[in-house]
């Protein structure tokens, strides 16, 4: 029998979000373990699209704008993400991408904290945080962008010239999870503001970030809030900065009276400083029925199954690694995502063999393989069942084949 199997069926049969699956358009045959990168569609996404596109866009036309709410789906679907992390209504807008709200975030930290200089980060921050911190660094005279080797060195280094702290609260490669109240207390009291990332985390970890005084977060909403491929993400500020909100990004979105046509730029109130351009109304309409999926699902019941699964996986995975020279580099205890990263000097090419036999996870360099594991639709034989295949793709060294080693554009 199949390790793990029994136990398995039982777990599957005490799971309170077992018919949650039927929701989401999955392939037959394919164990997906890639939803903290790419979520699969919700099956009424199909259908909002088409009411969207062919009703809305083919005969609504520009009259949409209007009939059908598009102009204010940034401030309505940003405050039902903002239910899902913590947030106040009115304190989250869905907008543009991820970097391009960690580039306004910045922007209105420095200019909330116009006598320091500093931004911080870690070393190992996922590479576009850091991308867009040292073209904000670049842009304002005297700025610095200063990295930290790990999140103990982090709070270390936060000082007296430090206006923001950048921090991941996922770690993207080993799923550990950043103490949040913790950090964002020990820059507070240092006199720094902090931007949270919650990429990796949105939908799945309890987040509060009203209760712990978090001053901005920005997230994507295609991972485990299954938006789709580019859909738009969001940025978060707290209420008690929005008065003095300031970013250089400053486009008709975001003016006091976008239909005066006024030559200059008065800043709207609240959270919509925090918007630019024209919003991509498909995808907008695509994340709305990604949200409705999520809806009367209390994400304490997602984050209890969440560790159950990975920790399931784990326990079935800890002996093969440790028969085929692997390890689990994700922390054990409670103190991680929705994902469990393992460590193989084959990493890449054991990826490719078990997409080959459907199972989905993905690779990071150099030598990670990455395995998320998304509550709403994932069983525990599922997890059974991967495990078994990647005992059988290193035991019997499928990955040898030299059609799993040749590097694909995405990994």
């Amino acid at each position: 029998m199949l390790a793990g199997a029994a136990e398995a069926a039982a777990l599957d049969l005490a799971d309170p979000l077992r018919g949650k699956r039927e929701l989401f358009e999955l392939p037959a045959g394919v164990i997906y373990l890639d939803g903290n990168s790419l979520g699969p569609p919700p099956k009424a996404a199909f259908a909002e699209l088409e009411q969207a596109a062919r009703r809305e866009w083919g005969e609504g036309l520009i009259r949409s704008w209007n009939d059908a709410g598009w102009w204010s789906l940034t401030d309505t679907l940003g405050d039902r993400v903002g239910r899902l992390i913590g947030a106040g209504a009115g304190e989250t807008v869905v907008t543009d991408t991820t970097s391009i709200n960690v580039f306004k975030a910045l922007h209105a930290a420095l200019a909330l904290r116009p006598q320091r200089t500093v931004i911080l980060a870690e070393r190992d921050s996922f590479p576009t945080d850091l991308y867009i911190a040292e073209g904000v660094a670049a842009s304002r005279p005297g700025t610095t962008l200063r990295l930290a080797a790990d999140s103990a060195r982090l709070a270390a280094m936060i000082d007296g010239q430090t206006a923001v702290v950048l921090i991941n609260h996922v770690d993207y490669r080993t799923g550990a999870l950043r103490d949040m109240a913790e950090l964002t207390r020990r820059a507070h009291e240092a006199g720094a503001l902090v931007v949270w990332d919650l990429c990796h985390s949105a939908g799945v970890v309890p987040i509060e970030l009203d209760a712990l005084g978090a001053d901005f977060a920005v997230g994507c909403t295609y991972k485990y809030l299954n938006g789709g491929p580019g859909a738009p993400a969001f940025i978060f500020a707290n209420r008690r900065h929005h008065e003095g909100l300031a970013q250089p990004l400053s486009g008709w979105w975001a003016h006091a009276a976008p239909f005066a046509m006024e030559s200059g730029y008065r800043p709207a109130a609240g959270i919509r400083r925090l918007l630019c351009g024209t919003q991509p109304i498909l995808s907008l309409r695509a994340l709305k029925a990604a949200l409705d999926a999520l809806d009367g699902i209390d994400i304490a019941t997602i984050r209890a199954k969440s560790l159950a699964l990975t920790n399931f996986f784990m326990e079935l995975v800890e002996p093969v690694c440790r028969d085929f020279g692997a390890r689990i580099i994700t922390p054990r205890d409670d103190g991680r995502g929705s994902q469990v990263a393992i460590a193989h000097e084959q990493a890449y090419p054991v990826v490719q063999a078990l997409i080959d036999r459907g199972i989905i996870g993905d690779f990071r360099a150099p030598d990670i393989m990455r395995f998320g594991f998304a509550p709403l639709y994932l069983s525990y034989r599922d997890v059974a069942d991967a495990v078994g295949a990647l005992r059988d793709v290193l035991a019997n060294e499928a990955w040898r084949d030299p059609k799993y080693s040749t590097k694909a554009l995405v990994t």
